[in-house]
């Protein structure tokens, strides 16, 4: 299984906050630290902000912050609204033609499989990811000193 690029850009928007949760900081900042297009970005970080992860803040000192703690940010529970599609075959799909579902257990596996790494996911948050042994050079790594 394979995350979609949008959802791995949330987590890096998300992961590049949480470094350093006082801090406001602009898409440009984080689109060149991890050299990501801006004008994408900017959709990733448009939802984030709807779901009410993020919240921009305008004007001169304006910018983007966490808007809760990332003790709160439950990963299975991101990863779920920003995945669009989580058809890891064509029996998961409303319009599968393949022949022998009816009989194929593959698909019940599948699931299964998908469930578990969901529920991994479940069990961590945002804090997880950033306040760990590598927390330093992580905030080195990100140039947020």
């Amino acid at each position: 299984m394979r995350i979609t690029s949008y959802s791995d850009y949330a987590l890096r928007v998300l992961i590049y906050l949480a470094t350093d949760p006082e801090r406001k900081t602009t898409i440009g900042e984080i689109a060149a630290t991890f050299d990501i297009s801006k004008n994408h970005l900017m959709k990733v970080v448009h939802q984030l902000s709807r779901l009410g992860y993020i919240e921009s803040v305008r004007g001169k000192n304006g910018g983007l912050r966490l808007q809760q703690p990332p003790a709160e940010i439950n990963l299975g529970v991101l990863f779920r609204q920003t995945e669009t599609d989580l058809s890891l075959v064509e029996c998961f799909t409303d319009d599968n033609t393949c022949r022998i579902t009816p009989m194929c257990e593959l698909k019940h596996i599948l699931a299964e499989a998908q469930q578990a790494f969901i529920d991994t996911l479940a069990r961590h948050s945002l804090a997880d990811l950033v306040t760990s042994r590598h927390q330093p050079e992580l905030v080195r790594m990100l140039a947020l000193n």
